[in-house]
């Protein structure tokens, strides 16, 4: 809604910067560096319709590896965002609609099947990353209370490659993936590209296997990314150790 709003502060920078002609190249730098870390939230957003358009079409290899690129996009945005100084209301609901996208929308569609019960868990996987989005605001710094959703999404759609599909395991993950999302556990804040440098090499490590590697590797890569958080959150992954 807000992007369609004309009193947008978004949509007001852009009309000055574009359709002045006397924009200077200081009004350029400004603007890039307000909207960096939106273009990495709109790209999520863009992964998670692309996976989308994927699965609905068959193209299940391509769906899970969309989910992927959006799981690095979305770990960068809020750094980018924090580095630049360019936190603002605008970027944290893109960030929230591409992730409910990406990791709700589109990774409930890696469950889809013509069975009733897969459909009504595809349902239940949705409200699941909704409730958590949405509700789960802890309003302590450093902490999330459940299991944030590009955690559970990532595992589903490497074990959905490495399975070929499997639907017994998806199921079964996915309950476990849900349970874990509305639990009230809280788990630490992964600043993973403000951290050590061990954590910014996974991260770039994650970027050469998505891209460069075969993806029996790079799932297996992700899947154990994705579970040490959920196994050893504190002790790994809190941004202050």
């Amino acid at each position: 809604m807000i992007l369609l709003t004309p009193s947008s502060g978004f949509l007001k920078q852009a009309q000055r910067l574009f359709l002045s002609e006397t924009a200077t190249g200081l009004q350029i730098k400004e603007f890039a560096r307000k909207n960096a870390a939106n273009a990495l939230s709109i790209s999520n957003l863009l992964m998670g319709m692309a996976s989308i358009l994927s699965s609905l079409n068959g193209h299940h290899y391509a769906a899970c590896w969309l989910v992927l690129i959006g799981y690095l996009l979305d770990l960068a945005d809020g750094a980018v965002a924090r580095r630049l100084d360019a936190c603002s209301a605008l970027g944290a609901k893109l960030d929230d609609f591409g992730d409910f996208t990406t990791f709700g929308i589109a990774t409930s569609l890696l469950l889809r099947t013509p069975d009733l019960m897969d459909n009504i868990l595809c349902m239940c996987y949705v409200m699941s990353v909704f409730v958590r989005l949405v509700f789960y605001s802890t309003g302590i710094p450093f902490m999330y209370r459940g299991l944030p959703c590009i955690y559970s999404s990532a595992i589903l759609a490497c074990l959905s490659l490495l399975t070929g599909g499997n639907m017994a395991v998806l199921r079964l993950t996915a309950v476990a993936m849900i349970l874990f999302m509305v639990s009230q556990t809280f788990y630490p804040h992964d600043r993973v590209l403000e951290s050590q440098a061990w954590k910014k090499a996974i991260y770039a490590g994650g970027i050469v296997m998505v891209f460069c590697s075969s993806f029996p590797s790079a799932c297996v890569y992700y899947l154990l990314w994705s579970v040490s958080y959920i196994l050893f959150p504190t002790a790994l992954w809190s941004c202050k150790v």
